[in-house]
């Protein structure tokens, strides 16, 4: 199959500007490096959610949870804690694989719930994975509480290692550059994995258990397995980000997987279009940069207006984000980039 030159043409630059990205972020500070990482680790998030949400149909409050799965399950096996430093090409499989199992723990008892129901089960069940870490401390200190877990390794490979490997080709890859690379590399297996499985026979199954569960099971679809095969994939994504995650802050605790967290995710596939590959990675990216880039001017806004601080910047900066999530749900309620089964949907129900 050959591409026209202008595909190739179009890959070579966004290559190009991906690879350039983080030392052009630099420029501005290393902050906005770090924002850069975590935006990419948003998107694997997003698509691991997108999988239950946009392509199944099933609501997921929770998602947070898997993510503290794989955070810990890095964190556990990879730190002083308790004395074990495995390489993490073995860990993030690891994780991965024990957040697909939760996955399908909490798949498998809320196989005829929909909607709501769903909702606030997965809800529960995202708060009871956070207050098991925040309490396993005692008799046995297997997650040190709500202290956390500290002294985290970071990425290494026979030695190698990514947190003090500095130079190459006279570039300086300190600070958070040194994870951009690893982390693009995995989040472009994972976009390619949501393409291949949006376009194959059990991503097709998804979306008619979405369109109409009952219709999917008369045409001989095993609903049960392939919906517990949704929920135990897109957890699997959220365990391997966790993973990363932990590796790269070298320290977590059960605050870093509040509900908020959740919502903020599910807020990425809805902004970005449920069931859209390059939606989703559309509305990760706007929620991961533009509520820092509020961060940064709203509080020199109003030094520049009225010489002092008249409202909490914070306020300011989540009052204008709610307000945008709320101005584009009333004007694009399919999301930025809907999918085409999508927008037929929600132009049927307009008719």
């Amino acid at each position: 199959m050959k591409f026209p030159a202008k595909v190739w043409i179009g890959t070579a630059l966004v290559a190009a500007t991906l690879i350039a990205l983080p030392f052009a972020l630099a420029y501005a500070g290393t902050a906005w490096v770090r924002i850069a990482n975590f935006a990419i680790l948003y998107i694997l998030l997003a698509l691991g959610l997108n999988i239950v949400v946009g392509f199944a149909g099933l609501l997921d409050l929770g998602y947070i949870a898997f993510y503290a799965v794989g955070a810990y399950a890095y964190a556990l096996l990879a730190s002083p804690h308790f004395d074990l430093h495995l390489p993490f090409w073995v860990i993030l499989p690891i994780g991965a694989a024990l957040a697909a199992f939760f996955g399908l723990l909490l798949g498998a008892p809320t196989l005829k719930l929909r909607g709501d129901y769903l909702a606030i089960v997965t809800l529960g069940f995202g708060e009871i994975v956070r207050i098991f870490l925040n309490n396993l401390s005692r008799p046995v200190n297997i997650t040190n509480g709500p202290q956390g877990v500290a002294g985290i390794d970071p990425f290494r490979i026979d030695g190698f290692d990514f947190a003090q490997y500095q130079t190459l080709l006279g570039l300086q890859f300190s600070g958070p550059i040194k994870y951009y690379y690893l982390l693009l590399a995995v989040v472009i297996a994972v976009i390619v994995i949501n393409l291949r499985l949006q376009n194959s026979r059990i991503g097709r199954a998804w979306e008619a258990i979405r369109e109409d569960e009952i219709a999917a099971s008369a045409m001989g679809i095993n609903t049960r397995n392939v919906k517990l095969l949704a929920f135990a994939m897109g957890a699997s994504f959220g365990g391997l980000a966790g993973g990363m995650f932990s590796a790269m802050q070298a320290f977590i605790s059960p605050e870093s997987f509040v509900l908020v967290e959740s919502i903020m995710v599910v807020s990425m596939v809805v902004l970005g279009g449920m069931g859209n590959v390059w939606g989703v990675i559309l509305g990760a990216l706007l929620l991961s940069f533009v509520p820092e880039i509020l961060r940064w001017t709203v509080e020199p806004l109003q030094d520049a207006l009225f010489g002092r601080q008249l409202i909490d910047p914070e306020v300011i900066r989540m009052l204008i984000f709610g307000l945008a999530l709320v101005l584009v749900m009333l004007f694009r309620p399919a999301g930025l980039l809907p999918s085409a089964v999508r927008k037929r949907e929600l132009m049927g129900q307009a008719a």
